[in-house]
């Protein structure tokens, strides 16, 4: 297929230089897409009808066998050999059982071996002879170590993960899922279904799946290319809202943070923005050839309370008042005997005297000046804030000393969203089709706004834990953040069956749960690892830094990657430790290999990342590096959770209660 593509000559179907360059660029895209990956089979099951798919299910009609695989391939006369994972047909191989065989005579599961075909199993659903069992190969291909990348899990997929992949476009899903339930593997996947069920709508409008920072999103970056989708953006939240030049280079206070990204800045901004318009107090006078038409004051009082009572954006509302005015000027002109057309309107809009009312009663707003003010004027954020902030929230969001520019500021985080809030009061953002937002536990309300203006007229998939929240401001419940994001209408599905920790590890981190999220459902894994938890104290006075390092070439004894996890305050003396032992380590986000297992991971940074085997340093300190104890623990119950095979848990300090008792 690929080698067909390559050999396509345009030279005679392309009318001119442009229909050239843009058919050999959909042509690269299709070469790109078409691409061999190392280790990753065309195919990994075959689907054995009873009848032919859309047959009458006649006694006697013949059925019909499919191949399934990551895309379509077919043969030289151009019939399939192997049918797309998303397409209709294949359903079957993930919601059929013996319970419900869907017409399946026959599924069959192949297993591979460095990308060599090594074994097959065989399901008879349609025998009620045969008992139902559970798949060695599926199981096997779960626990199958990890080195690089996140990989795709289209040969793994469970029938209830099935349902949120091939939900529809329309509807909005929230999915809820503690670690190991495949949230994030089942959001990436549901674009890879949306892109092929709806690829024209979502190639007009886009698609973007946006991650809590780049480690993250540099682990997931292959899974959509290796199923044959290459044109989904992927950023944070941090980059959709830095625009104009702006750049993070300051940070908050927790306690102020938490007001920046509090839902009701939003209303603060909001007033902000329309304090800029003023009522006239002047008639104006419009010179048109020898006449002069005056608009009297109070007309301009009511075009301008009409726009304000519309709600529009506060630019479109500007870009209408010239014309609105000069439109009144039209109907005086009528009036007179003349007979204007729409030239004479946009002329008289574009005059002077029309300018310089607009700019008077309706001012261009700078939304980085506008917050720059909001910030450093305590009378300016008094009079917008008042019965929205109390005054203390005020004091905290005030500058102590405020900068003399809009260059010149250190800008963090929450401040940027609400720039992005403001621009979005000025200017309408652009809306996308569809849009996957992971981890989205930790965002704050403001977060979420800037999220949902990014698919107003699209939807959405939310990914995330509500017991991984570690920000001060982590969501508290799924209905309040589907509020904020503008998807109240959301379907939210709770995943709770783990396929990614084993049992042991995941019993023993859900200990934390009455503490970090009362009530949430603990998760149940389908994998029992005798041995795969230890936890190790340190005695009469053991060197835990020489313990650590210990621990870990213990690990590297074992097959796949290794995650050396710690307290941000840890990672320079743990550092050190594996320089001196010579021991290489990878920085989150950086590929591992075969020659380079593994990597050393700040505990802020471990969230949606994974390991075959973790070594996790000194718990007390990852507790004790966060703002509150609520938010300690439960960035502890994200690095308890982060092993797929086994995790050394080691410490000198005692353990939290809830793990010691």
């Amino acid at each position: 297929m690929r080698e067909d593509v390559e050999a396509l000559d345009i030279r005679d179907v392309t009318a001119n230089w442009v229909n050239a360059i843009v058919l050999q660029a959909q042509i690269d895209d299709r070469i790109k897409a078409l691409a061999d990956l190392a280790h990753t089979p065309l195919f990994f099951g075959r689907l054995n009808y009873l009848h032919a798919p859309g047959a009458e299910l006649a006694e006697g009609a013949e059925g019909e066998q499919f191949y399934i695989g990551r895309r379509h391939v077919h043969d030289a006369d151009g019939d399939p050999m192997v049918i797309d994972w998303r397409a209709p047909v294949s359903q079957p191989f993930y919601r059929a059982s013996k319970k419900d065989p869907q017409d399946i005579a026959l599924r069959r599961r192949f297993g591979y071996t460095g990308g060599e075909l090594t074994a097959y199993e065989d399901e008879h659903l349609s025998d009620p002879s045969e008992a139902a069992a559970v798949s060695k190969l599926l199981q096997q291909e779960i626990e199958r170590p990890r080195v690089g990348p996140m990989r795709d899990i289209v040969a793994t997929i469970q029938p209830e993960q099935d349902e949120i992949v091939r939900s529809g476009l329309s509807g909005s899903v929230c999915v809820q899922g503690g670690p190991g339930t495949g949230k994030t593997a089942v959001g990436l996947h549901r674009v890879a279904y949306l892109l092929y069920a709806h690829r024209e709508r979502l190639a007009r409008t886009g698609t973007l799946v946006i991650g809590p920072n780049r480690s993250f999103l540099h682990y997931i970056e292959q899974v959509l290319p290796a199923l044959g989708e290459l044109e989904v953006k992927q950023a944070t939240v941090e980059d959709l809202v830095t625009q104009g030049g702006l750049e993070i280079r300051g940070a908050d206070a927790a306690a102020t943070a938490v007001v920046k990204g509090d839902a009701r800045m939003a209303q603060v901004l909001r007033r902000a923005v329309r304090s800029h318009v003023t009522a006239p107090t002047e008639p104006l006078m419009v010179v048109r050839g020898s006449r002069r038409w005056r608009v009297p004051a109070y007309e301009l009082e009511e075009i301008v309370a009409e726009l304000q009572a519309r709600d529009i954006r506060y630019g479109a509302a500007r870009d209408a008042l010239p014309q609105r005015i000069a439109h009144t000027v039209l109907v005086r002109m009528e009036q007179a005997g003349e007979a204007p057309d729409d030239r004479v309107q946009d002329a008289v809009a574009r005059t002077a005297a029309v300018k310089t009312a607009v700019k008077a009663m309706w001012p261009a707003v700078d939304p980085a000046k506008l917050v720059l003010r909001l910030l450093s004027d305590a009378q300016f954020l008094a009079e917008h804030a008042q019965g929205v902030l109390s005054q203390e929230e005020q004091e905290l969001l005030l500058w102590a000393k405020p900068p003399r520019s809009v260059k010149s500021a250190k800008w963090s985080a929450a401040d940027l969203v609400l720039i992005d809030e403001a621009a979005d009061l000025v200017e309408r953002t652009h809306s996308l089709g569809h849009v996957v937002l992971d981890e989205a536990q930790d965002l704050s309300p403001m977060q979420y706004r800037a999220v949902g203006r990014r698919c107003t007229t699209g939807s959405a998939t939310v990914l995330g834990d509500l017991a991984q929240g570690t920000t001060p401001w982590a969501t508290r419940s799924w209905d309040e953040a589907l509020a904020h994001l503008g998807k109240a209408e959301a379907v939210l599905e709770e995943l709770t069956a783990g396929f990614r920790v084993p049992r042991e590890v995941i019993a023993y981190a859900s200990r934390l749960l009455p503490s970090i999220s009362p009530g949430l459902a603990a998760v149940s894994s389908v994998r029992e690892t005798p041995g795969s938890l230890v936890v190790s104290p340190a005695v009469d006075g053991a060197d835990l830094t020489a313990s650590v390092i210990e621990a870990c070439r213990a690990s590297l004894g074992h097959e796949g990657s290794i995650g050396l996890i710690a307290a941000d305050a840890r990672i320079a003396e743990l550092a050190g430790a594996l320089e001196a032992a010579g021991m290489a380590y990878l920085s989150p986000g950086e590929e591992t290999t075969a020659a380079s297992r593994l990597t050393l991971v700040p505990a802020s940074l471990a969230k949606g990342l994974e390991y075959d085997y973790v070594v996790l340093d000194e718990p007390a300190a990852i507790v004790s590096g966060e703002p509150d104890e609520r938010t300690g623990l439960r960035r502890l119950y994200v690095c308890l959770t982060r092993a797929v095979s086994g995790l050394t848990l080691l410490h000198a300090d005692p353990l939290p209660a809830a793990l010691a008792s």
